[in-house]
């Protein structure tokens, strides 16, 4: 196979995301373990974000749909499961980096008038063996590459990016840990977060190993739930009289960098200046950061790549900073996927979701004072040696 050409900025301007508003952020509280369907939590999600705007069912004509849990089923077959007929359908295969795809693309039909109403949503179930069969389906995927390591899911794959981070970049694991604790002290504050106990930097470094170097502290908890908000026009959701909030960039990249030997960055590096452009806005300038945290490792690429800092020193900018929800650089709100939970697919939504919510100061106890622009940036499907889908996005509250 050829190697894939390195991506170029593009000299076209990216269309704006001028008169799209996003409503009615829905999470369904989330469970370690459930006995009930994908297609259940679904369902939920899409019902709590209908009643959140007033709507009914009928009043959809757009649907997109990411689970994992859901298969063999897709988000055709959901349709005909939740008596929807929608004239714009989507299903979003792409694990973290889903509800920005999910956003951008909604975002596009709202504006190009092939939906007027587009509900995303993303949930998956979390049976007690669902975990260890997603482990046996990854190391189906990656058995050439991947057994010869002793592999057994993607703790492996992240403990090998981790330990090669900390040898290039100087990181600790007091640094990762820094990410860690601070989300749990923002979970806390949030009622739905799985995890109600304080974590403590010597915890987090007490922890059992997983894989060297991450120990337990450092993997999302699997759990069952879902996530989900509405797309619609701006003037629809003031005729509605719906807190809401406008899309001033979005982007998104798959497979970027594909030459280097393992990955230290992320599609972000792309296109992150465009992003800012189309915002019109510097990384100064975002009050808050959602990143896609399955590892803290991740969370330090982000912040690189977004701007926050120069490559290879977000581990100094996460000693120099707080990062908890009263800090001075407020990250991760609801407690992240490491303190929330990884509702599978949903993971993908809940940064987003959460960042809603800020934006229209409608957060409750996670809320950020005077918060009006937010970052919330993806990652998903690790293949091999890396995650191949990256996106980002920035949203702007319609206060004053």
């Amino acid at each position: 196979m050829p190697t894939p050409a390195s991506p170029t900025t593009r000299s076209r301007p990216r269309q704006s995301y001028e008169g799209v508003a996003l409503v009615a952020p829905a999470s369904v509280p989330y469970q370690r373990y459930s006995t009930q369907t994908a297609h259940w939590w679904i369902a939920r999600a899409l019902r709590m974000a209908l009643d959140a705007a007033g709507l009914r069912s009928g009043d959809l004509d757009g649907l997109s749909m990411a689970s994992f849990t859901l298969f063999p089923d897709t988000a055709v077959g959901l349709t005909q499961h939740l008596g929807l007929s929608p004239r714009w359908l989507d299903h979003i295969p792409m694990g973290g980096a889903a509800g920005i795809v999910a956003l951008r693309r909604a975002a596009r039909a709202v504006q190009s008038g092939d939906a007027d109403i587009v509900a995303c949503v993303a949930g998956d179930t979390n049976h007690i063996d669902s975990f260890r069969q997603l482990l046996s389906s990854f190391s189906r995927f990656q058995a050439d590459a991947a057994y010869p390591y002793g592999y057994g899911g993607p703790n492996a794959n992240f403990a090998l990016l981790t330990d090669r981070y900390m040898h290039e970049y100087g990181a600790t694991r007091e640094d990762f840990g820094r990410i860690a604790v601070s989300q749990r002290d923002n979970a806390l504050r949030n009622p739905n977060a799985l995890m109600k106990k304080p974590l403590s930097l010597q915890q987090y470094l007490d922890a059992r190993p997983i894989a060297d170097p991450i120990a337990l502290f450092d993997c999302v908890m699997p759990c069952a739930g879902a996530e989900a908000f509405l797309v619609m026009t701006v003037d629809e959701a003031e005729r509605r009289n719906l807190p809401y909030a406008t899309l001033e960039a979005a982007i998104e990249r798959h497979n970027a960098n594909p030459d280097d030997p393992i990955q230290l960055r992320g599609g972000w590096t792309v296109d992150a200046d465009q992003l800012y452009q189309m915002a019109d806005c510097t990384p100064q300038d975002i009050d808050l950061l959602q990143t896609y945290d399955d590892y803290p490792v991740i969370s330090m690429m982000q912040i690189e790549d977004l701007g926050f800092c120069a490559k290879g020193k977000a581990a100094q900018f996460v000693r120099d900073h707080d990062l908890t929800i009263d800090g001075d650089f407020p990250h991760n709100t609801s407690g992240g996927q490491l303190s929330a939970g990884q509702a599978g697919a949903a993971g993908g939504f809940l940064g987003l979701v959460e960042a809603i919510r800020q934006v229209t100061g409608t957060a409750g106890p996670t809320q950020v004072p005077g918060a009006r622009r937010a970052m919330v940036s993806g990652f998903g499907m690790i293949n091999y040696d890396r995650g191949l889908c990256s996106g980002a996005a920035i949203l702007k509250g319609n206060g004053p």
